[in-house]
């Protein structure tokens, strides 16, 4: 009898206890812990370096034998910056234009179309979206020839809104393709129903589809911002006049004329001026971005 009523209860304990996680069947968690603080280590490295390199006198900084920490900390590498070309706030202006622009430009084509080629079936909506994401697999320096000739008869060559422009369409397709995503996982039947309560089309889309589909919108702003203020190879191309370079275009002016040199502390200094937008609204909206980035996935 004894043994009978113990069966049950170390069956129920067997039952009870959750499995392991395949994670901890591999490795075990302080070793995963290392693994990780590793790898942050080595992503972080490089931006430590370019930030302490900017603080630096720069003497210091052009040191054929750099040491890692500054002897002494010194904006000096800052204050060069306003010499650079018309000054670095006027590069900063072009692209913040650039990269609003563009961001502006993508996120309304995106979801419009996206919400279009999702909840409208018309004739070739199947071909004409496979058509535009197959742009992703063109690289841009294979059409820069063409987007040239095509802004200069537009009159748009060596212009920020030229650039805007094709930075936008550059951006569209892998835009559309997370809009589309994003409103596919939105129920039908809240349509239905926003519907039924005799709201609009354009209502509908306007108060009830475009906040259920936030994380999605986000993303496509990251990435448009992202793309459109780090960008080096059209701006270099496309614009001739050294007033309307922007940022990444202008810290090629740092190169001198004695023998091809390069203040080191100004253009790490530079670097950081760029990376700092990037680095600030990436932290608030990563959890949107996340989101984003995984919506349509389970329908």
């Amino acid at each position: 009898m004894t043994t009978s009523a113990t069966e049950p209860l170390a069956g129920a304990t067997t039952a009870s206890s959750s499995p392991a996680s395949p994670r901890n069947r591999l490795l075990p968690a302080s070793a995963w812990w290392i693994i990780c603080t590793c790898l942050a280590i080595l992503f972080v490295s490089p931006l430590l370096i370019s930030l302490l390199s900017s603080l630096k006198t720069p003497a210091a900084a052009q040191a054929e034998n750099p040491t890692l920490l500054p002897d002494q900390f010194s904006t000096e590498n800052y204050q060069a910056l306003q010499g650079v070309g018309v000054g670095i706030g006027s590069y900063i202006t072009n692209s913040v234009l650039v990269a609003l622009g563009t961001v502006i430009g993508t996120v309304i084509l995106a979801t419009t179309a996206g919400y279009g080629f999702e909840k409208y079936g018309f004739f070739g909506r199947r071909t004409a979206f496979m058509v535009i994401i197959a742009m992703l697999m063109i690289p841009f320096q294979a059409v820069v020839t063409p987007l040239y000739i095509v802004l200069n008869k537009l009159g748009l060559h060596n212009s920020l809104t030229g650039l805007t422009l094709v930075y936008i369409t550059y951006q569209l397709p892998f835009a559309l393709f997370v809009m589309r995503n994003a409103f596919a996982a939105v129920p039908l039947a809240l349509e239905e129903a926003a519907l039924m309560d005799g709201a609009s089309s354009v209502r509908m889309f306007r108060q009830v589809m475009l906040p259920l589909v936030r994380p999605g919108v986000i993303t496509v702003a990251l990435f448009a911002f992202f793309a459109a203020w780090n960008e080096f190879f059209a701006a270099l191309i496309l614009l001739n006049d050294q007033s309307k370079y922007t940022l990444p275009v202008a810290l090629t002016l740092l190169q001198g004329s004695l023998l091809g040199q390069i203040s080191w502390g100004t253009l790490q200094a530079g670097v950081m001026v760029s990376m700092i937008p990037c680095v600030i609204i990436y932290a608030v909206l990563q959890r949107y971005y996340v989101a984003g980035m995984l919506s349509g996935g389970i329908k």
